[in-house]
């Protein structure tokens, strides 16, 4: 065998060495790190009678340092700056919800109840071709958010609340509140496949 196919197969070995830990690493490839929290969103108000699929998978929590960011991001450029900063925020999940490619999520924060956990979700929604090119007001609403309450005493309580389209606004008390396009969707039926401990 040559020096050249020597150093060759030496070379193919290491690409795929190397390969398999950058995958292993992916979030994407990373299951055994990987929350998933599925539900049925139900329509409210003018939505009433719709129903759809909505998927968290959660790849790790975000920080206090995370929501400092967001706040600060909040209080120089309101709602358009929130997004901007979120935009720059890594990947800590995946929202999926049927109808929609799915888009990464880039705040999910934990918080433990007395019955279990409350997990809030924000990240950018993806505006629709036909929302960019009629220039529609919607476009505003550039927000998708949801607050997930887990029971983990009795699972058949366990509810929630998605918010599709929304943005975030400052009402006459002087506190943050989501301003909606539309209703918020009602979500029920929640299946809980746990992560790593400690991690999501």
């Amino acid at each position: 065998m040559s020096v050249y196919s020597k150093i060759s197969r030496i070379t193919a070995k290491s690409l795929v060495v190397l390969g398999i830990a950058i995958l292993a690493t992916h979030p994407g490839f990373a299951r055994d790190k990987t929350e998933t929290i599925e539900a049925q969103a139900f329509g409210t108000g003018t939505q009433m009678g719709q129903n759809i699929g909505v998927t968290l998978n959660i790849y790790e929590f975000s920080t206090p340092a995370d929501r400092v960011t967001l706040v600060q991001a909040y209080d120089k450029g309101q709602n358009q700056g929130l997004v901007n900063a979120l935009q720059k925020m890594k990947a800590v999940g995946h929202v999926e919800i049927t109808g929609t490619l799915g888009y990464d999520c880039a705040y999910i924060k934990m918080t433990p109840t007395p019955t279990g956990r409350k997990i809030v979700f924000v990240t950018n929604r993806q505006i629709r071709f036909g929302e960019a090119f009629f220039d529609t007001q919607s476009q505003s609403f550039n927000l998708t958010a949801g607050v997930l309450e887990l029971n983990d005493q009795d699972k058949s309580k366990s509810t929630g609340v998605l918010y599709p389209e929304a943005q975030l606004i400052l009402n006459k008390e002087g506190q943050l509140q989501l301003d909606l396009s539309q209703n918020p969707w009602r979500l029920s039926d929640l299946l809980d496949w746990a992560g790593t401990a400690g991690v999501n």
